[in-house]
C-alpha cells in the first residue's frame, strides 16, 4: 500500500488537519469496510496533532470538568495537545494538582480493559474524556465505557477523529470526520458483507495500530 494510493481529505476548519483514505476491501475485529482511514501522521506527527486537538477542543467549554484524558488507539500525543488546548479554555480539573492527567487503559489477552491499582487515581470519581482515534461500529467504545465505568469513573465526553456513530449508550461521540466526508465509506457486519458474496479477497485486516495488507 504505496502512499500514492491514498487520498488526503483535509479537516473542513483546518486543512493541516489531513484524513488519508484508501479504497479496498478491509476486516476490522467487528466489520468490514470499503476504506482504510489512516491516522498515523496525526497522532505521531506534532503539528498535525496540534491541529487535531484544536479542532476537538470546540466542543467542550469551561462548564465541562475533565479531570483526565483517556486516549485509545495510541491517541497520546493528541491527548497531550488537546490537554494544553482545555486548559486553555478553562476546563476545570477537580483532581488534587489541578492539572489534567493524559493516559491509556492496559489490555488483557482476553481484549478486556483495565486499570492497574496505581493508575486507578486518574480514573476512579475523576471526571473522564474518551480520546478515541476511530469509531466504526461502537463495540470497542462501549467496552471503554463499561471499562471506565466499573471503576467508578465519571465520564464527561468523547471525540475522535473519525466516528461512524454518533452516539453509544448515553455517550454522544464528537468527531472531526464523519462517514460523509469519506466518498465511498461503507461499513457492513461481516456476514452482510457485499465484497464476501462476490468473492472479493480482502486487502488487510485493520485495527487501531493501522493496516496489515493481505495481497
Amino acid at each position: 500500500m504505496g502512499s500514492e494510493q491514498y487520498i488526503k481529505i483535509p479537516a473542513k476548519l483546518d486543512s493541516r488537519v489531513l484524513l488519508r483514505a484508501i479504497s479496498g476491501h478491509f476486516a476490522t475485529s467487528q466489520s468490514h469496510i470499503t476504506r482504510y482511514l489512516d491516522i498515523m501522521a496525526m497522532k505521531s506527527r506534532c503539528n498535525e496533532a496540534r491541529g487535531a486537538a484544536e479542532l476537538l477542543s470546540r466542543w467542550y467549554e469551561s462548564t465541562i470538568p475533565v479531570d483526565t484524558i483517556l486516549c485509545m488507539d495510541g491517541m497520546e500525543v493528541v491527548g497531550t495537545y488537546l490537554a494544553e488546548e482545555l486548559t486553555k479554555v478553562g476546563v476545570l480539573s477537580y483532581n488534587a494538582h489541578k492539572s489534567l492527567y493524559v493516559m491509556s487503559p492496559e489490555y488483557l489477552p482476553n481484549g478486556q480493559i483495565i486499570f492497574r491499582d496505581n493508575m486507578k487515581m486518574a480514573i476512579t470519581r475523576k471526571n473522564i474524556l474518551i480520546l478515541m482515534g476511530s469509531v466504526t461500529t461502537g463495540k470497542t467504545f462501549r467496552q471503554v465505557l463499561n471499562s471506565v465505568r466499573y471503576y467508578e469513573g465519571n465520564i464527561t465526553g468523547a471525540c475522535a477523529v473519525f466516528s461512524a456513530v454518533e452516539q453509544v449508550q448515553d455517550i454522544q461521540i464528537h468527531s472531526i470526520f464523519q462517514p460523509s466526508d469519506v466518498s465511498g465509506y461503507e461499513s457492513y457486519k461481516p456476514e452482510e458483507c457485499p465484497y464476501c458474496r462476490q468473492h472479493v479477497p480482502i486487502s488487510g485486516i485493520v485495527n487501531g495500530f493501522g493496516v496489515s495488507a493481505l495481497n
